[in-house]
């Protein structure tokens, strides 16, 4: 009896540690304010300007809108067919992410990831979602992240495969602006092998002519497994020497994707990768095998479903309506409520220690 109550503060000491211990995971995941909402927020409205001064680069540029592809006259709906056009597409999927709440997404999956302000991120991403690239960039910017990014020109249906207004015209229309964060590390023709296979030669030639034109540093490389690698280094040297917190993959590019069908099972949003997996290659596997949390941004509907988009909106919604913002308001109450509790429970044990526990012993 004598050795149960020498040892019963040692018992409250080890109860309150695997307490807090529990706690603290909740609080990982709970943690949720209204400065991290108000970075989501923030995010879209990066996005909502961006998209604003594209409409301005087109109009200067005397580029008509069509209003029947591009109802919203956002300048990021390209061809369904032209020389730069490396595969099928869905139109309403490239609508549906012209909406800017989409970079408050991509914050909210950063939050999730555990990415924080002064981190690195990497980007892999093709052309056909130049919206979707937009978004990532306006996250990093409302983050105060540095994203290190490659990009490959050519693009599926309705991405930006307008010969007239390649992601390269974007990006310097968005770089005139003074609105583009940081330039890309790399970029790539895309298609087939990332050497423009499915593109018609003129294509290819067209965007080798850009590239050269703009001075850009070009990764040309039809061996999978040299450009991962090739790749793999780019990001490494540009997060210099800062390890990189999180790899968000745009579209479904030869190289980011590798060869295996089991990347169809990845799922649309945050993804934690099996890092014993050996076979895939791709840029996504490998860092998942990193240990580092994939946003994959490819199944546009399911990603809409999963967290509340709306489907090809017309017009395009008022910035903070989606359902992911109540998400991370709910997650906010939790966390306080849990924060309560918990503090209620630390200050309990405290006066029991400190009062109840020597009378109790001494009886």
């Amino acid at each position: 009896m004598n050795r149960r109550r020498r040892n019963f503060p040692k018992i409250i000491i080890y109860g309150l540690s695997i307490l807090s211990l529990i706690f603290f995971f909740l609080g990982r995941y709970l943690s949720w304010g209204k400065a991290n909402l108000e970075i989501m927020l923030a995010a879209a409205r990066e996005m909502e300007e961006a998209i604003n001064q594209i409409r301005l680069c087109r109009q200067e540029k005397g580029l008509p809108f069509d209003l029947e592809t591009d109802p919203n006259q956002t300048g990021l709906i390209g061809l369904k067919n032209s020389s730069l056009t490396t595969s099928l597409g869905q139109i309403e999927a490239k609508r549906t992410t012209t909406n800017p709440d989409f970079a408050g997404l991509i914050v909210y999956l950063l939050y999730q990831a555990g990415v924080k302000k002064n981190d690195v991120i990497a980007i892999g991403a093709s052309s056909s979602f130049p919206a979707l690239i937009i978004a990532s960039l306006a996250a990093a910017k409302a983050m105060g992240i540095k994203p290190v990014y490659i990009i490959s020109l050519g693009a599926s249906q309705w991405g930006a495969n307008d010969p007239l207004f390649t992601w390269l015209d974007i990006q310097d229309c968005l770089e005139k602006k003074g609105w583009l964060p940081f330039k890309p590390v790399a970029v790539s023709l895309g298609g087939g092998r990332d050497i423009g296979s499915g593109m018609v030669t003129e294509g290819r030639e067209f965007l080798l002519g850009q590239v050269k034109e703009r001075g850009l540093n070009l990764i040309y490389e039809p061996d999978l497994e040299k450009n991962v690698a090739l790749r793999l280094n780019l990001y490494e040297e540009a997060a210099k020497g800062k390890r990189i917190a999180a790899f968000i993959n745009i579209g479904g590019g030869w190289a980011n994707m590798g060869e295996s069908e089991e990347i169809l099972r990845l799922l649309p949003g945050l993804n934690i990768i099996d890092r014993s997996a050996t076979q895939f290659r791709g840029v996504v596997w490998e860092m998942g095998r990193r240990a580092l949390p994939v946003i994959h941004l490819l199944y546009i509907k399911g990603l809409a479903d999963k967290y509340g988009l709306p489907w090809d909106p017309k017009p395009l919604p008022e910035i903070g309506k989606s359902r992911f913002y109540k998400l991370g308001k709910v997650t906010s109450r939790l966390f306080r409520i849990f924060a309560s509790i918990y503090l209620l429970i630390i200050f309990i044990g405290l006066l029991f220690y400190r009062f109840f526990l020597p009378f109790t012993l001494n009886q």
